[in-house]
């Protein structure tokens, strides 16, 4: 996959210290990587990019929402995302991203390009289970609640008021109860 040109930050012309990078994510970005949980995304991405002799340190925050579809009735809502993300990265013999803080990159490398940490920082900020706030408040009028709320097993109590015993059983019942 060919990284996409805006996100890379040669750091070769940079003065040592603090710089700061702002990237506006939309739907099209995920598009790219070909990613299709999300119906329509508008986050904003802080990158304060630190110069330092010997390494880079890198500081992302990301902040906005995504618009997903509910796990429980399918209905599409807008999951507000907030993240933050420290990477360090320093030069060496070879290319090494073992480490999830530290990225290592040969000598001579004069520019880095920050589309992955992006993409993966927004899709590890939506919670594995997305639940419309409608469904945990009450307030959403769903057919598929309807449903469930229809299918749903009753509670105990609800089950044994309906259900008579058959005399029968209370017999057996004693049996238990006698030890």
């Amino acid at each position: 996959m060919k990284p996409l040109k805006e996100f890379t930050i040669p750091f070769v012309g940079l003065k040592v210290g603090k710089h700061h990078f702002e990237y506006k994510i939309e739907q099209a970005f995920f598009d790219y990587f070909e990613y299709d949980e999300f119906n329509n995304v508008h986050v904003d991405v802080h990158l304060v990019f630190e110069k330092k002799t010997t390494l880079l340190e890198l500081n992302f925050k990301i902040s906005g929402f995504v618009n997903v579809n509910c796990d429980v009735t399918n209905e599409p809502y807008n999951q507000t995302i907030d993240n933050e993300f420290d990477l360090v990265v320093k030069f060496g013999d070879g290319y090494n991203d073992e480490d999830t803080d530290i990225l290592i990159v040969p000598h001579g490398t004069y520019e880095i390009n920050v589309q992955q940490y992006i993409y993966e920082l927004i899709v590890l900020a939506v919670p594995i289970k997305r639940v419309h706030p409608g469904v945990e408040d009450g307030t959403l009028d769903s057919d598929i609640l309807d449903k469930l709320e229809e299918l749903s097993p009753k509670l105990k109590e609800e089950k044994e008021k309906e259900e008579e015993t058959d005399p029968r059983w209370n017999t057996l019942k004693k049996l238990l109860t006698d030890k």
